[in-house]
Order: structure tokens, then sequence, then C-alpha cells
């Protein structure tokens, strides 16, 4: 297929219904996804630590296909340690050879350049798990204002006007961003609409990793309806 440009890999953990559904709708003509799911039923931090180890072997039935990059599509647990984000990308590019980022190294680099300094964090998880996502954003040189979470680790369930409802009881006039985690918490369809209402960049776990996976194959397209951070493409 002369217009098939790339193909980018994701691994999902195992109950997750929403980032298969929002990047299809987001991926540019010629850009193909591919899935594969990783065990996960439960964002207690040691179901989480596990996917650490278990991710490079999924990875490696994406690399059968030959991917051009993939991506672990888990927020929680790409930053639920410290080391988190860089050991999985580290251990999948070993074992696939192929190019890899984690959706925190997505969502810290598309937070950076749409200019935001000070953030603020709309996402269903309890008090722990965004304390967690606060500390990788302030490693990162990022000031986070506030963060308010719904204590459910099945936030599949809810509509997009859910993510909506808690960006504007997190959001803050002097922040520059905010940020909707987890890429299990549908947000998509009422991004450009909340950037209009709060005047500010709003970015979300899955359009910060489609963006940065499409940037690491040398994509730069604007994406209709995914807001700011790919209008400025």
């Amino acid at each position: 297929m002369s217009d098939w440009t790339a193909r980018i890999g994701f691994i999902v953990p195992s109950w997750n219904t929403v980032m298969e559904y929002e990047t299809a709708r987001m991926a540019p003509a010629g850009v193909s996804l591919h899935f594969a799911r990783i065990p996960h039923t439960s964002d207690a931090e040691e179901v989480l630590v596990k996917m650490i180890d278990e991710a490079p072997h999924v990875a490696e039935t994406l690399a059968h296909a030959k991917m051009d990059a993939i991506c672990f599509g888990c927020t929680g647990g790409s930053f639920v340690r410290p080391d988190s984000d860089r050991l999985i990308a580290e251990r999948i590019r070993e074992r696939t050879g192929a190019p890899a980022a984690t959706t925190s190294a997505a969502l810290v680099e598309a937070l950076k350049a749409v200019g935001a300094r000070r953030v603020v964090i709309a996402s269903p998880y309890p008090v722990w798990l965004n304390e967690r996502l606060s500390g990788l954003l302030k490693r990162n040189g990022l000031e986070v204002l506030a963060a308010r979470g719904l204590g459910d680790d099945g936030p599949a369930k809810y509509p997009p006007q859910k993510a909506a409802e808690l960006a504007r009881e997190a959001n803050l006039p002097e922040a520059d961003a905010v940020f909707i985690s987890c890429t299990n918490f549908r947000s998509l369809e009422v991004i450009e609409s909340l950037e209009a209402e709060l005047k500010k960049p709003v970015i979300s776990s899955n359009t910060s990793a489609l963006w940065k996976m499409l940037r690491m194959v040398g994509n730069r397209a604007v994406v209709p309806g995914a807001g700011q951070l790919f209008a400025r493409a």
C-alpha cells in the first residue's frame, strides 16, 4: 500500500476499552494502530508494578508485526514508581528493537510543547495515585497547582462529560493547561469545547500518547478535534 506510512503499536491494560477507541478516531490517513493487551484488572500498586516486568514480553507480540514504534499505554503503570517510565521504554526497546515510549513520557512532552509550566490534573485516580502523577510532573519541571480524582479504577463507564466536569473542578485561572489522565477515561469529545471554555490547552493521556508516537515516526499531522496540542503541530 503506497499510502501506508507507519505502523504504531500500543500495549494496553487488559480491561482498557477507551484507548483503542479514541486513538483510532484520531489516527491520520496512512497510519495504522495495533494493540496488545497486558493483564491488568486493578489499580493496586502491586498490580501496576507487575506490568513493568510483563510489558517487554507483551511487546514481543507487537514486534512480530514489525511496528515502527511502540507505546506502553497505561499512564498509572508508567509513573507508579519514579523510574517506571525509563525502565519500561528501555526494556521494550531492548526486547523488540523498536523505538518505544510510555504515556508518562508523552504527557510531559506534550505539556511542554504547548508551553505549560503550571498545570492542574483531572483523573479517575485515588489520592495516592494523583500524588505519584504530581511527583512525575514536578520531577520534570512542571508545577502542579491542583488535582482532582474520582477514586474509581473502572472509569471507562463514564461519558466524556464526566471528564469535563472534573476538569472544571480542577481548573484554576493561573494554570497554563489542564491534564486529563488515564488512557481508560473518555474525554476526546469534550477537549475542544473545554479549551474554548477554559481558554487554555486541555491534554489527555490518549491525545498526548498518539501525538508522541506520531512524532516518533516522523508524522506531524494536524488532527481535527484533538485540541491545541495537535493544532500547534
